[in-house]
């Protein structure tokens, strides 16, 4: 007697973030590449991060509370689970994707490819910006090695890490020595923040550009001069409330906001961003660079 056929496997549902990239384009037809973009890069650090192992770091709490005291991050380079194989080949599909839309030269992109590979040429280079750009370390890191230049390297290498880094973060990140951090860089990689949101509770979360961590920060103070005079920060917002710019009339750099007192749902760093590329627009306009 034939067996009946099993029945049809349920398709997965998609992330709530690529529904959201998608219903964007929909609504912002003009903005269509970059989500496109945007949407190609989210399924390259999802897949990754996937497969990356949360890891055990116990740091010494004598250790962790100098960092804090002393302003320095608390994400050492020992601390994220790099698998080389795995970074080279996120390393080399992000700079496809840059390419394919437009962000990355063919030029740059050979150069790029080259890169990842050159057997080890990655993993010094990687470990040389990570140290000299996180400032975990007391002492003065190492120069990195020398490479050509290529505009493009700290974008690709920012975006390559952001999987594994992020997996060191939920691992750290409920610690109770980082909820009192107030600078204006990330508490764990030392990264610049490059969005934020405004919590219910009207207190603003600053967003790491790098491994996307949030942390507390005043709502009217540049994190990037530390300019607290609010008569020299300047604020707009978009007609319905949901995202707001502020510019900084000391060093005339600006970061956006996502408001979630007037949303329903939290704030997408993958949707926010690209939602908010016309106030970029107009903070530029306006003498501000991000």
């Amino acid at each position: 007697m034939p067996q009946p056929d099993p029945p049809p496997r349920r398709a997965r549902a998609e992330p709530r973030e690529v529904g959201e990239l998608k219903e964007l384009r929909a609504t912002q037809p003009e903005l269509a590449s970059a989500i496109d973009m945007q949407l190609a890069l989210v399924d390259v650090q999802r897949r990754v991060q996937a497969r990356v192992p949360l890891p055990w770091i116990q740091p010494d709490p004598v250790w962790l509370a100098s960092q804090q005291a002393a302003g320095r991050p608390a994400v050492r380079f020992g601390d994220i689970p790099l698998d080389w194989t795995d970074f080279r080949l996120t390393f080399r599909q992000t700079v496809d994707v840059l390419h394919r839309f437009g962000a990355v030269e063919t030029v740059e992109q050979q150069r790029l490819q080259a890169l990842a590979r050159d057997g080890h040429a990655l993993e010094p280079i990687v470990t040389a910006w990570y140290l000299n750009t996180s400032g975990v370390e007391e002492s003065k890191p190492p120069p990195p090695p020398a490479v050509e230049a290529l505009p493009h390297l700290d974008q690709v290498l920012a975006l390559a890490i952001r999987p594994f880094l992020a997996r060191s973060v939920e691992a750290l990140g409920q610690r109770p020595e980082l909820t009192s951090w107030r600078h204006g860089y990330c508490p764990f990689c030392g990264w610049e923040p490059d969005f934020s949101v405004i919590m219910p509770s009207a207190e603003r979360r600053l967003i790491c550009g790098r491994c996307a961590a949030q942390w507390g920060f005043e709502s009217l103070t540049c994190p990037f001069c530390a300019n607290a005079d609010r008569t020299r920060i300047t604020s707009f917002a978009t007609r319905d409330g949901r995202y707001r710019v502020y510019g900084c009339d000391a060093c005339k750099r600006y970061l956006k906001a996502y408001d979630a007192r007037h949303t329903t749902r939290p704030v997408m760093i993958a949707v926010d961003t690209i939602a908010t590329l016309p106030l970029d627009a107009a903070a530029i306009q306006r003498g501000y660079r991000g």
